[in-house]
């Protein structure tokens, strides 16, 4: 698949098919990713893989754990800053409509929202489970490096015949995934990932979120 392609048919998969992923491909994906570039080479990712019975066990703790805590655990790091300006709260409140007109839950309807984004946290069905994760000593450059990982994972799988969804949801049950994965105590969770075959049937799947014109964030100089 041409690169570009890749990236104008990538988008945040919310419902997969009951289709399971080859080791073989999964491990291609990752270490192909690894192409992706970071400062000074450090590469600062660390990558954690799951799916059968590993992924179904922590599903059934996330469900018991949300559960317990409806509101999550508190995150280990801010997804959105606390003021968000125009155009930024505008753009994301859209996307959120879209979403969840795709599915007829109305603005009202907290609950169905709710059970909606705890969906978030079975992976969409997934049949792959990634979790991204950084030295917390780490700062701005490298968390920029993991997030160009990130997308490298997501384009490469693409070549695959493969969609994903960036899940950073996943922050606000960072103990028990920590704790799940046995993470060492000088690692973050940075984001997860559900990666798998999309169900391209399903209404959620079937809008896109759109994007800025190039003149509201692009400046060019000096070309003929």
């Amino acid at each position: 698949m041409d690169v570009r392609e890749a990236v104008s048919s990538r988008y945040s998969c919310r419902s997969f098919l009951d289709k399971p992923v080859p080791l073989a491909i999964a491990r291609e994906i990752i270490a192909q990713a690894a192409r992706a570039p970071s400062a000074g080479n450090m590469q600062p990712w660390r990558i954690y893989a799951l799916t059968g019975k590993p992924l179904e066990a922590l599903r059934a703790n996330l469900a018991e754990r949300e559960a317990e805590l409806p509101r999550g655990e508190g995150g280990n790091y801010k997804i959105y800053p606390d003021s968000m300006e125009e155009p930024y709260r505008s753009r994301r409140d859209e996307v959120g409509e879209m979403l969840y007109r795709s599915i007829d839950v109305p603005r009202g309807d907290k609950p169905a929202r709710y059970r909606q984004y705890a969906r978030n946290f079975q992976f969409f069905n997934a049949p792959v489970a990634l979790f991204f994760a950084l030295e917390t000593s780490f700062g701005v450059a490298q968390w920029a490096d993991i997030g160009g990982y990130l997308q490298t994972v997501a384009l490469v799988a693409r070549s695959y015949g493969l969609h994903t969804c960036p899940q950073q949801a996943w922050v606000s049950f960072h103990k028990t995934v920590r704790d799940v994965l046995d993470l060492p105590q000088t690692l973050i969770v940075y984001s997860g990932m559900a990666m798998g075959y999309a169900d391209e049937d399903a209404p959620i799947n079937k809008w896109r979120s759109p994007r800025a014109r190039l003149e509201e964030y692009a400046i060019f100089s000096g070309f003929e």
